[in-house]
């Protein structure tokens, strides 16, 4: 992992490269593959869910008034479309464990 704690691509592709024995260019092409392939499905309105890891949904938010908080005054926030993530029971298993 990179500095502060954080996964990234070149940290994925790595560990395919050192695990399974891809070249490095053939494992950052299988990670970029992937997340492209989530981000084409996320993008046409499905869900992505990956058994064991979690699920990542898209959901429509209402227009609602929201308020600005350093003079108070309401403000209507635009509808919109949001990404969540909800972690399986597995993966929240396995980071309680870890704590």
């Amino acid at each position: 992992m990179t500095d502060a704690g954080t996964l990234t691509r070149a940290d994925l592709a790595e560990a395919l490269h050192k695990q399974i024995g891809l070249s490095r260019a053939d494992s950052a092409r299988v990670v970029e593959q992937i997340l492209a392939k989530m981000c084409e499905a996320l993008s046409h309105g499905e869900n992505v869910k990956i058994s064991g890891f979690g699920t990542f949904v898209l959901r429509d938010k209402g227009e609602r008034i929201g308020r600005n908080p350093k003079t108070g005054v309401e403000v209507p926030i635009a509808p919109r479309r949001v990404l969540t993530f909800r972690a399986s029971q597995m993966m929240r298993d396995r980071i309680m464990a870890a704590d």
